[in-house]
């Protein structure tokens, strides 16, 4: 799989273990199980958005970033959205889109600075 440059959002879930699911993900070394695990090994994490939100909203936030540079069948292989993985051509982009993605569901993201 090509992956077009520029910068990519992953939406996934970790109730329960948010803090823990994040640093597995940042990681270099692990086994890979998840599609975002293929992808980490050969791309650069630049920054992580959150939220603690009880609501399960991990396909409500993708669906609103989905676009026509989302990744088909990314990171979806447990639920019905079109991918989990979306492409933007700036980080201003996609760090405004997830904003008003979360904004919309009313949802506050967090930003985590241990990256």
């Amino acid at each position: 799989m090509r992956f077009p440059p520029g910068y990519y959002v992953y939406v996934g879930s970790g109730f329960g273990s948010l803090e823990a699911r994040i640093r597995r993900h940042l990681r270099a070394e692990k086994r890979r199980r998840w599609h975002i695990d293929y992808l980490l090994s050969d791309a650069e994490v630049v920054g992580v958005l959150y939220s603690t939100d009880k609501r399960r909203l991990e396909c409500a936030v993708s669906e609103k970033l989905e676009g026509e540079d989302s990744i088909r069948g990314f990171g979806c292989s447990d639920c019905r959205c079109k991918s989990h993985l979306h492409h933007f051509k700036t980080r201003d982009e996609a760090e405004k889109a997830v904003e008003r993605a979360f904004r919309e569901l009313g949802a506050v993201p967090e930003k985590w600075d241990e990256i």
